[in-house]
């Protein structure tokens, strides 16, 4: 991470409070009526199931899930695997860093709202190669290959990172369906937009910090793609901005649960029905902190708009079309340097 210094210091008005609040009815949502070990679905149970995931996303815009399906033992390689990783010396990871030619691979110097992030990443996505375009100009047309660059150490770390983003994809799909089906829609409505994803995976780490009044492991920020399926350990950090009144509020680590974010995509496709929230993560001085962040995104070339079917002369859409791809390739130029101007964001589509 090298010297805290003036690079990582937030504005006044988003540091953290370090007395935090925990938040007092998070939803936690237990998936065991849609478990792949049941025979004969419950459908009343599925119904209600589908009921609390359309409450959550609605009231809240994230939500907990237990009994979800992925293995217990998956969690724990990749958690174990990203230990080994991130204790080697900055030479040894830096040998797979990331930059504005390679995209995925190590990074420790990313900044959020153009200020600097305390926390080193290893990124990686699920289709190898995964498609993207070059530029963010609306003109070009090329399309470039991202790879995923693998360290030698530890060796397990790719099998790992495959074996559990495979479990996790399933998850994520199944919520997708949940979602779909809480908007009175088919439950695969959105899968076609998955056929040729953008999906990534990271690895966070987060040191502790000699400042944690000034500095954040990630800055307020909001996620871009459909769905975001988060592991945290039991450190904790993770703050969400409650809609009810503004309020920062702590997620508390449920062992064995995964923390669900509603991206911008799933906003726009339901025209505001449900509205992404704005996160941060907080750090301490004490102890580092690892958390596992999956985003589901769609294919590079998908147009967003809001869905047909949820838009009539009652409620036109809130947001114009934009593709995804090209979105996406602006919002990741701010990773790498600082922006004289604000990142773009799903809001500069709003009619």
């Amino acid at each position: 991470m090298g010297e805290f210094n003036q690079a990582f210091i937030q504005a006044p008005e988003h540091r953290p409070k370090l007395a935090f609040t925990e938040a007092e009815g998070i939803p936690l949502i237990d998936l065991s009526p849609i478990s792949s070990n049941i025979s004969k679905p419950d459908q009343a149970a599925i119904e209600e199931l589908v009921r609390e995931v359309g409450r959550a996303c609605k009231e809240w815009g994230f939500f907990q899930v237990i009994n979800h399906g992925v293995p217990l033992e998956k969690r724990q390689k990749i958690d174990s695997a990203a230990r080994k990783f991130f204790a080697q010396p900055l030479e040894e990871k830096r040998k797979v860093r990331k930059d504005e030619v390679k995209k995925l691979g190590y990074y420790d110097a990313e900044n959020t709202k153009n200020v600097r992030d305390w926390k080193e990443v290893f990124d990686v996505t699920l289709e190898e190669p995964t498609l993207a375009p070059t530029s963010p100009d609306p003109e070009d047309q090329q399309i470039t290959e991202w790879v995923n660059q693998w360290p030698l150490y530890p060796p397990e770390l790719r099998e790992a990172c495959e074996e559990y983003t495979r479990e996790v994809e399933k998850l994520a799909l199944k919520l997708m369906e949940l979602i779909a089906l809480s908007l009175g829609l088919p439950a695969k409505r959105f899968h076609g937009y998955f056929k040729d994803q953008t999906t990534a995976m990271r690895l966070n780490h987060y040191p502790p910090c000699p400042s944690p009044d000034l500095a954040l492991g990630v800055g307020h920020h909001k996620d871009g793609g459909a769905l975001t399926v988060l592991a945290q350990d039991e450190v904790g950090g993770l703050e969400v901005k409650r809609k009810t009144d503004g309020e920062w509020i702590r997620v508390k680590p449920t062992p064995n649960a995964y923390v669900i974010n509603v991206g911008d995509l799933i906003q726009v496709w339901s025209n505001d029905k449900y509205e992404s929230v704005e996160h941060r993560v907080m750090v301490n001085s004490e102890r580092g902190r690892i958390s596992i962040p999956f985003f589901l995104n769609p294919a590079h070339y998908t147009m967003v708009k809001p869905l047909e079917e949820l838009i009539d002369d009652q409620n036109p859409p809130k947001f114009k079309p934009y593709n995804w791809g090209k979105f996406q390739t602006h919002r990741r130029r701010s990773n790498f340097k600082k922006l004289n101007e604000e990142n773009i964001q799903t809001y500069h589509f709003r009619v």
